[in-house]
């Protein structure tokens, strides 16, 4: 009787499901993403479900790999589901190999855990991104005001704020909303400048108004307030405010926790930008009219993984990235509502024209930029779903 060669060892039921999953996330990889996997061992691995888009920070998977030997890079890409490594040596990444594959992880955004599939790749290319820059108008000042002065204006908020029922309100998702001095309208994205709500402006943003005021930040003292809380999951979609109904220059007071704010230009670019805790966000001249602003609803943002200062623009520097759990957030928004006609001059959709100088057109203008804006969002859902 011939005896059984070493090479032809039945693999069992789950062995082989898990062979076929390993090869399927090699085709996904190569089809979506370009990725080519190599039989033979490297220095290099792609870990399929490893990445920030499976809701897999940066410490914990970093945890895991340096059980097997010391990692040199780790690059973890925005919104993708994998993530690549490379080892010291190939025995540590064959190591690794053996040891992960079909392994599941545990997440903090899902109570189901996931499981890994990883392959071996030629090599892990560390691609140099070119530095983003603000959208021309927009600051963001850190430590605006003390941590004494946010937890008044957080117990003032908590106090205040309530779910509104409005038919017209439906779209908020129900985040938590007040408004001050006029009452924000979003069935038409206006305000009825000839019906005030009693009492204007809560004494307690005094002082925030006139150092903002004082600072230069804005020109005319705001006489209206939105107040929202947004819970870790909630967020607002992509939108310009209103032209015509308010003067150039919004500041938004970041409170609570800290979020990531999405501007987005109508030719498509777009610059992610943190906002911490106290923080104040002020949009004027191109930024305030041409860009669209949203906040993405999600339990968890893209960050920097690093402990510098994360205020500003956060960079697509794959190293340097992880997860961040959202809390709750507070912002208190301030305009100034226009009592005239709109006397602006700004470059206009299309060909960088100026429009006249008349409220209808500023109407006209803001109706072409949000479609502009909405074409380019239509566009990046149909990209990323194909």
């Amino acid at each position: 009787m011939a005896a059984t060669s070493p090479t032809s060892v039945k693999l069992s039921k789950g062995q082989k499901k898990m062979l076929r999953k390993q090869v399927k996330a090699q085709h996904v990889l190569r089809k979506n993403d370009g990725i080519a996997t190599v039989s033979g061992p490297t220095e290099h691995l792609v870990i399929a479900n490893g990445g920030l888009g499976n809701g897999v920070n940066r410490q914990q998977l970093l945890e895991v790999l340096q059980t097997f030997g010391t990692v040199e890079t780790l690059l973890m890409s925005p919104n993708k589901p994998y993530a690549l490594v490379t080892f010291r040596t190939i025995q540590e990444a064959r190591e690794a190999h053996k040891g992960l594959n079909g392994q599941d992880l545990k997440t903090n955004g899902s109570s189901q855990p996931i499981t890994l599939y990883v392959n071996f790749v030629e090599k892990v290319v560390h691609e140099e991104i070119p530095p983003l820059s603000l959208p021309p108008g927009l600051l963001v000042i850190e430590e605006f005001i003390s941590l004494a002065c946010e937890e008044r204006l957080l117990a003032f908020a908590d106090g205040n704020t309530h779910v509104t029922k409005e038919n017209v309100q439906k779209s908020l998702k129900h985040r938590r909303v007040k408004h001050y001095g006029y009452e924000f309208r979003y069935d038409n994205n206006n305000v009825d400048k000839d019906k005030p709500l009693p009492g204007g402006l809560p004494e307690i943003c005094g002082d925030i108004l006139e150092q903002s005021m004082e600072k230069g930040y804005v020109k005319f003292k705001p006489d209206q307030l939105t107040i929202n809380q947004y819970e870790p999951g909630q967020g607002i979609p992509p939108h310009i405010d209103t032209h015509s109904p308010f003067e150039d220059g919004i500041i938004c007071l970041s409170l609570g926790a800290e979020t990531v704010m999405d501007f987005r230009h109508p030719g498509g670019h777009s610059v992610p930008v943190m906002l911490p805790p106290r923080s104040l966000l002020v949009m004027t001249g191109e930024c305030r009219y041409l860009w669209s602003h949203g906040i993405t609803p999600r339990k968890f943002d893209v960050v920097p993984a690093s402990e510098m200062p994360k205020t500003g623009i956060i960079s697509a520097d794959a190293s340097n990235l992880t997860l961040n759990k959202r809390g709750t957030r507070t912002s208190f928004t301030f305009r100034k509502v226009r009592k005239k006609p709109c006397d602006c001059a700004i470059l206009g959709i299309p060909h960088g024209r100026r429009w006249l100088n008349s409220s209808k057109r500023c109407q006209m203008e803001h109706w072409w930029l949000m479609l502009a804006v909405e074409m380019v969002n239509t566009w990046e859902l149909t990209r990323t779903c194909s």
